[in-house]
């Protein structure tokens, strides 16, 4: 006797992360209910059939390609000697995400929508330069908008197939987010009197013209990047700088570590886990150690022959 499926949709959807996202695009966009619409619907916003994963692999095929002629058209050596097949090329890939793009808003039921989300602006962005330099040649430098369209590579790869790791790093981060605002207010602290102590020991001589400017310095000091293009002439300004140095290592390390123990708290499913109280601090008083029974000898003798019997 089979049991009946009782699969909960929040479990269907952590099983399967291409079956939540699918639905979470239906619900936004309004997939259509039947007829062809629908059919291109399937094609382009989901992959789990055949047609739309190879869809999606031409897609990737076209933006990669039309962002590596944008780079090589670029350098202008390549650019003079290539120029006419780059331009094709270029009109080439715009028709192909012009038909891309109407085909997406024809196949939702709600096209504004879609039209106003993150991703139709980018595809619309992707449009505009070439058409812009068609009637205005001076415009030519916007058709390098068109690499944002990289941003869908993310999208189509699937990604959201790891979205409960995904949740999971959220989820602690939101949860670190009062002790990281202290530590970034610490920081801030630190970096406004170092720099205001660096402009009043170094001064306008030495390159440190203003407190932002110096504020600047401790920045990149604390951040251990050191441009080079400030530094500090005088012992004091070396000593201060030095204390920034050995700072700016605990910077880096502080935030890792408030993440890393919230995520180790918080368990693999999500979910707190429980911590047993230690310290004098602990508001539960530990449970009494429950002594271990001793065995005599005449008791151990006992047994065994109750347990030789028994096997007879």
């Amino acid at each position: 006797m089979s049991l009946p499926n009782c699969e909960t949709p929040s479990t269907a959807q952590a099983a399967h992360p291409s079956r939540a996202i699918s639905s979470a695009t239906d619900s936004r966009f309004d997939k259509p209910a039947h007829g062809w619409r629908r059919t291109l619907f399937t094609v382009i916003f989901e992959a789990d059939t055949r047609a739309g994963l190879m869809f999606d692999l031409a897609l990737i095929a076209v933006i990669v390609t039309s962002v590596l002629v944008v780079i090589l058209d670029s350098v202008q050596s390549i650019r003079e000697q290539w120029r006419p097949l780059f331009n094709a090329l270029e009109w080439v890939f715009t028709i192909l995400f012009t038909l891309e793009y109407i085909a997406r808003l024809c196949c939702v039921n709600k096209p504004l929508r879609y039209a106003l989300s993150f991703y139709g602006v980018i595809d619309l962005l992707a449009l505009l330069p070439t058409f812009l330099v068609a009637f205005a040649p001076e415009m030519a430098y916007l058709i390098d908008v068109r690499v944002l369209r990289l941003l869908r590579v993310f999208r189509i790869f699937k990604l959201s197939r790891y979205s409960v790791e995904y949740r999971a790093l959220v989820s602690a981060v939101a949860s670190s987010r009062r002790k990281i605002t202290v530590f970034v207010g610490f920081v801030m602290l630190v970096v406004l009197v170092m720099g205001t102590l660096m402009y009043v020991v170094e001064g306008p001589v030495h390159g440190f013209t203003s407190i932002p400017v110096a504020i600047y310095w401790a920045i990149s000091t604390m951040a251990t990047v050191g441009f080079g293009d400030l530094v500090p002439k005088t012992d004091l300004g070396r000593a201060i700088a030095s204390v920034m140095m050995l700072l700016g290592w605990g910077v880096l390390a502080v935030p890792t570590g408030i993440v890393t123990a919230e995520m180790a708290r918080r368990g693999p499913d999500d979910e707190p886990v429980p911590v047993a109280p230690r310290g004098i601090l602990a508001m539960t008083a530990p449970a009494p150690a429950v002594p271990s029974k001793r065995v005599t000898p005449s008791a151990r003798r006992r047994a065994l022959a109750q347990h030789r019997r028994d096997g007879r």
